[in-house]
């Protein structure tokens, strides 16, 4: 199984996911009533181009069944600042062309996989112009359809060949794609208008607020504006035109603890409607916290390797879901040999404790007002995103499907997703968790003292923030994850106060670990981020209240033997200010 990024981004750099298994207006979108005839020019040229494509490939030996064209137009604007000075201010525009030709039936085709040979990730494609010229555009997609109607004929020859010489097991013996319904939705075209000297300035404010502290090593804060406009049209008869507009700013600083350990502290704001950017108050605020978490941790002891009673705060317990579970239930893991499988032979089975009920909501954009980064109308497959009951009071019931199909999941529901240039696959979008089994967060916490009590422990465990972490879900490797917390607590059951802690790895393995859940609070929380795997990085959202588990393991966080600067930060050397 090949190596892949998951979990959730924090900065500068996604958190690592191995496979064994982050001043202005806009316009909104609004999107025209279902089969509204009037195509945009830029979908009309695709759709016209189609036609003629299918009409020749649908014709040739072998015949192609199946052609799908993708146009991503992207906008983006971003600034980005450093201890207190502006890094970098600049705006790009792309358009991606994806055509998809598959040659065979809906049983086998061209992407059947191989056994011994990994699958290509990378998604046909190729940049398109910039310009709105429809003859310049018919001819792109003509010459695209044909290099990947050559490149499918040879993978199709190959895939019969293995098909006739190699035993399948039975879910490798489900359809290689599915059938689905066409659907029609023409949305007019979003964007935004970015002014990005206000922008230049705040992060220089945010940044140097960061190096007013001599605990601060480094700090980088990052504002991004984007702009997605997706046009799909197949020969099944979907078309599709819909927009995204989506805001975010990052803050993220930099430390080290005296015996060399590097700390780190992120956050960020999320939102959709250009009157929602968050205030420089909440955002001095925020950086406030997180400069005295960094002072925190610097302080704080290291713990020890444990196993015994944690309490997973709401953002958390979200992360801990998405790893733990979230992955395991990607549909194409159960169609893959090479893959562990844990939970394929196991619908209508209990695999979490009977008042937790897992679901995976695209369609929903927001929880309390709180923008979830995991909604789309429509997947990277042309089907509309569903909401998915996937565990039902602890009983398994469903997977996340794109148009893979498994032997007993035959449709898709949604949740084929891909970065530009991947191919989609079956994907978390907003991962749900919820709970019969509630109390305050406040009856929640005495639950966990009592627990740690009952156990004889000398403390328990509090995970307050999480930066992800990976999973493995090959066969080939331990069937085992690892989650990357930030902030954690000892909680004491004499009534000592807690104690702030660093250098721990939250491990274990899934069926065992979601079976240890006790009870949860009443609050949901959000954790937005971007998720890695073998199609790219996409946004997710995952919700979850907070969760008490009766065991769970923590190991030694790798540490960095570079110890602290020699001198202070300049601007916090007594002597540099004599000399200045």
């Amino acid at each position: 199984m090949i190596l892949f990024r998951s979990a959730f981004r924090v900065w500068p750099a996604a958190a690592v996911v191995a496979a064994a298994s982050v001043c202005f207006a806009g316009t909104g979108s609004r999107r025209a009533p279902q089969g509204a005839a009037s195509l945009p020019p830029v979908l009309q040229a695709m759709q016209d181009e189609l036609q003629r494509s299918v009409d020749a490939y649908g014709k040739a030996d072998p015949p192609s069944y199946f052609i799908s064209y993708t146009l991503s137009d992207l906008d983006s604007a971003e600034v980005s600042g450093s201890n207190g000075a502006l890094l970098s201010s600049d705006e790009t525009r792309d358009r991606w062309l994806e055509v998809q030709t598959r040659v065979g039936s809906y049983q086998l085709d061209n992407t059947h996989k191989i056994e011994g040979r990994e699958p290509a990730w990378t998604s046909p494609g190729t940049e398109a112009t910039l310009d709105d010229d429809v003859s310049l555009l018919h001819r792109e997609i003509w010459r695209e359809t044909d290099r990947q109607y050559r490149a499918a004929v040879q993978a199709y020859i190959g895939a019969q060949t293995s098909n006739e010489v190699q035993a399948q097991s039975a879910e490798q013996g489900a359809p290689d794609f599915s059938h689905e319904d066409p659907h029609v939705s023409i949305g007019e075209p979003v964007g935004f208008h970015l002014d990005r000297q206000p922008w230049e300035q705040k992060v220089r404010e945010y940044t140097a607020a960061f190096s007013a502290s001599p605990a601060v090593l480094n700090s980088i804060v990052t504002f991004t504006a984007r702009s997605a406009n997706q046009y799909f049209v197949d020969s099944d008869g979907s078309r599709l035109a819909f927009g995204q507009i989506r805001y975010r700013l990052e803050l993220f600083v930099q430390s080290k603890a005296p015996d060399g350990m590097d700390l780190q502290r992120y956050a960020n704001f999320d939102w959709v409607d250009p009157s929602k950017e968050p205030t420089d108050a909440a955002v001095l605020d925020q950086v406030r916290i997180l400069t005295q978490q960094i002072v925190a941790l610097q302080q704080a002891p290291l713990v020890e390797p444990f196993a015994g009673p944690t309490l997973l705060t709401g953002r958390a317990a979200a992360v801990f879901f998405h790893e733990v579970l979230g992955h395991r239930l990607e549909g194409f893991r159960q169609k893959d040999v090479s893959e562990g499988q844990t939970f394929t032979s196991k619908i209508n089975q209990q695999i979490l404790p009977d008042f937790i009920t897992v679901r995976d909501d695209p369609t929903t954009n927001d929880v309390n007002g709180q923008v979830l980064l995991g909604y789309y109308p429509f997947d990277d497959e042309g089907v509309p995103a569903q909401n998915v009951i996937l565990v039902d009071h602890g009983i398994l019931k469903n997977f996340l499907m794109g148009r893979s199909p498994l032997v007993n999941f035959p449709h898709s529901n949604g949740h084929g997703r891909r970065q530009l240039g991947y191919q989609p696959i079956a994907r978390m979008g907003n991962t749900i968790v919820e709970s019969s089994k509630t109390m305050s967060n406040a009856a929640l916490r005495q639950l966990f003292i009592e627990e740690i009590r009952k156990q004889g422990k000398p403390f328990g465990l509090l995970i307050d923030d999480i930066a992800g972490g990976f999973t493995f879900t090959g066969r080939a490797q331990p069937q085992a994850f690892q989650v990357q917390p930030l902030i954690v607590y000892k909680v004491f059951p004499d009534g000592r106060p807690d104690e702030m802690v660093r250098g721990v790895n939250i491990v274990g393995t899934p069926l065992i670990s979601i079976t240890k859940i006790i009870a949860t609070g009443d609050t949901p929380e959000v954790f937005n981020g971007y998720c890695g795997a073998e199609s790219g990085s996409v946004p997710v959202s995952a919700v979850a209240p907070e969760i008490l588990i009766s065991e769970m393991e923590v190991s030694k966080k790798e540490a960095s033997t570079d110890t602290p600067p020699i001198l202070p930060p300049p601007a916090h050397d007594p002597l540099a200010k004599v000399k200045q």
